[in-house]
């Protein structure tokens, strides 16, 4: 329903575009007497949880926690590591390993892990086709390296969506856990 031009809108080069919207967001939290904007966190998952990543990288001042599911902390190593049927269509939108390395490089979380302030959960199926395990890795030893606080729940029998009702079961009171503690 929104129309090609709209869903090309953060298309390779424009992708932190998409970034500065969760950044807005917050700004508009702030302006409504509703809401708390101390209390924001940011959650997503596969893309989305690039999004969280991103957010909490490029705009760390405005989240207390970040939660993420199955999401790409490095563009770079993502579209190298995922298969190649994907990372045909994957490239189109990202941006290519041969035209955009640089941009690619800089718009990637873990390059700006560095930056990240709020506590993070990660939650990631070890037989995950589409995003692989090392991403989500790659993030937590990264954060938590620099002192940060990154928790990393990996469900051994799962893929890019949890399926067993059992892992549901935990990561929903993971996950509440998590917000009771830090939001």
């Amino acid at each position: 329903g929104y129309g090609k031009s709209y869903t090309h809108l953060d298309d390779v080069r424009r992708r932190l575009d998409s970034v500065k919207d969760l950044a807005w967001l917050v700004k508009w939290i702030e302006a409504d007497p509703r809401f708390d904007e101390t209390r924001v966190c940011v959650m997503g998952r596969s893309y989305g949880g690039y999004m969280v990543l991103a957010a909490l990288a490029f705009y760390p001042e405005l989240w207390r926690c970040g939660v993420e599911a199955v999401g790409i902390a490095n563009l770079e190593t993502f579209l190298r590591n995922t298969s190649v049927w994907r990372r045909k269509l994957r490239e189109a939108e990202y941006g290519s390993l041969e035209k955009d390395l640089d941009f690619l490089r800089k718009a990637s979380p873990l390059n700006q892990a560095h930056r990240i302030r709020a506590p993070l959960l990660i939650q990631h199926g070890s037989n995950d086709p589409r995003v692989p395990l090392s991403e989500s890795k790659a993030i937590v030893e990264r954060i938590r390296a620099q002192g940060g606080t990154a928790e990393l729940v990996v469900f051994e029998d799962e893929g890019h969506m949890i399926q067993n009702i059992q892992n549901r079961l935990k990561w929903a009171t993971t996950l509440r856990d998590f917000l009771k503690k830090y939001l």
